[in-house]
């Protein structure tokens, strides 16, 4: 690497967002975050929607605080998956985007399985199903009769917005197109059929372009008002997991891995779709990745209950930081009781302390009474469910897949590392924190040729980023609460 790049991830989440730069030179890369902020649904008479044109100033602020910093090279956008815009025939955004926890799908998979069937739909797309999936967003537009839809012209995922009003170019990248369940793997073009067998106009939908794509120029006047100048724009894996999973500082091809956050995703890496019978039943994932990968997967709530008992809790007046409810959990009394994360009752907002406890009452357990209990419970049930998804990625791969990385914040916590190692039996590494900004900045060097593969990219975060190793204790303990969860009634495959 002769001279010192500068590339900016602007990496949105579902909690927050954040622009790093990232520096790349001698074989090194050095992460700097040049502005922070809050990311989170607004409640309007409509419905849950996100206020983008506030995220759209605070990427604004972003590129023009690293602009003060240094020359960029690049700017690349990541965000969360599944939400989408509409624009009209000027190009112009047709409302707020809708937020994936919006209540309008509620009863959109028994709709969509009137019109094509569970094992039609998963052969078309190859995608789990979830009522939070694009697909289903759109059939609710359907049959809502939404006006948005008679008068759009053009399909955008999130990040997608955001490359366009970056570099004035439409296109919808390929590793979040795959995440919509709009979109056939085998045919890598939208699911035509599919789409309107629900009634969803297939004239929205724009070709697919891969990650390290380079766009336009950063357009004049958002140059002008960031005093950025003429940065050119690089698709990355714009699904931020796609970028994440880039990151992996893996030394073997036969690893699982963890995106832990607000969602956990855990899968493997792979080359082949996995479309059979039994990822079916088991409600399995195949979204694209870089350089030919696909990352077959599953969704898991992750510290979504975490975050939602704290919120609850705040709005009761009682502070308490992450850190200090981790450590109320490490002290607590291990397997009090058992709970599945993915029940439907914890995955909208609310008073997620009481959803749990009465899980607990409604399955004959011991309830959970104090803050660190009921954040152990949900910590041990999330590191219960890995080992199930672990068993069936194995099953699918027909591999023994270790180690197990974890990326993503959720790397700050210790002590669900820890349980994730104990339940599985694998050793756990975790590290980088910052993979999704890492991964994005990586496949924009790729983009514009300072890197020249995905091994040399993770040779790159291997050199750079410090990592952490957990190893399995008390895994007998752990095997007798897994049998017991595994008994729960209506446990979710």
């Amino acid at each position: 690497m002769p001279q010192m790049r500068h590339y900016l991830a602007i990496d949105l989440g579902a909690e927050s967002g954040r622009t790093i730069v990232g520096s790349l030179a001698d074989d090194r890369m050095n992460l700097s975050e040049t502005h922070r902020f809050a990311n989170g649904p607004v409640r309007s008479r409509d419905g849950l929607q996100w206020d983008v044109l506030r995220l759209w100033s605070e990427v604004k602020e972003g590129i023009a605080r690293s602009a003060m910093t240094c020359n960029l090279d690049g700017i690349g956008v990541d965000t969360w998956a599944v939400d989408f815009a509409l624009l009209d025939r000027n190009d112009s955004l047709l409302g707020n985007p809708f937020h994936y926890r919006d209540g309008r799908t509620d009863g959109m998979l028994e709709e969509a399985f009137k019109r094509m069937s569970p094992a039609d739909i998963f052969s078309n797309t190859g995608i789990q199903f979830m009522q939070i999936n694009t697909l289903f967003q759109l059939l609710a537009m359907s049959l809502q009769k939404s006006p948005l839809l008679e008068v759009a012209t053009t399909f955008v995922t999130i990040p997608d917005l955001f490359n366009f009003w970056l570099s004035g170019e439409i296109t919808n990248e390929f590793t979040n197109a795959t995440t919509t369940q709009c979109f056939n793997p085998n045919q890598r073009d939208w699911a035509a059929d599919l789409l309107t067998a629900m009634g969803i106009p297939t004239h929205l939908f724009q070709p697919t372009t891969d990650p390290g794509t380079r766009l336009g120029i950063l357009l004049k006047p958002v140059a002008e008002e960031t005093g950025a100048g003429g940065v050119r724009i690089v698709v990355p894996a714009c699904h931020d997991t796609g970028s994440a999973v880039a990151a992996v500082p893996a030394r073997n091809q036969d690893f699982a891995w963890i995106s832990s956050g607000t969602w956990s995703i855990m899968g493997a890496e792979v080359l082949e779709l996995c479309l059979s019978g039994k990822a079916l039943e088991y409600n399995f994932t195949n979204e694209g990745g870089v350089f030919g990968t696909w990352r077959l997967s599953k969704n898991i709530m992750g510290l979504w209950l975490v975050q939602e008992c704290r919120r609850e809790w705040m709005r009761q007046g009682e502070e308490m930081s992450f850190d200090a409810l981790t450590q109320a959990a490490a002290e607590s009394e291990a397997f009090l009781s058992v709970i599945d994360p993915d029940d439907d009752r914890f995955l909208p907002p609310g008073d997620m302390p009481s959803r749990i406890q009465k899980f607990c009452a409604d399955t004959d357990q011991p309830v959970p009474q104090t803050r660190g209990q009921i954040i152990r419970v949900a910590l041990e049930g999330i590191a219960l469910k890995y080992r199930l998804v672990l068993e069936r990625l194995e099953e699918l791969t027909g591999k023994r897949l270790d180690p197990i990385h974890i990326i993503g914040g959720g790397t700050k916590n210790r002590l669900l590392n820890q349980f994730t190692a104990d339940s599985t039996g694998r050793t756990v590494i975790t590290g980088p924190v910052e993979a999704t900004a890492i991964g994005n900045i990586v496949m924009q060097a790729i983009g514009l040729g300072q890197l020249g593969s995905l091994s040399e990219a993770r040779d790159l975060v291997r050199s750079s980023f410090e990592v952490e190793e957990y190893h399995p204790m008390q895994n007998d303990q752990w095997t007798e609460a897994y049998s017991k969860w595994l008994r729960l009634p209506g446990n979710k495959p």
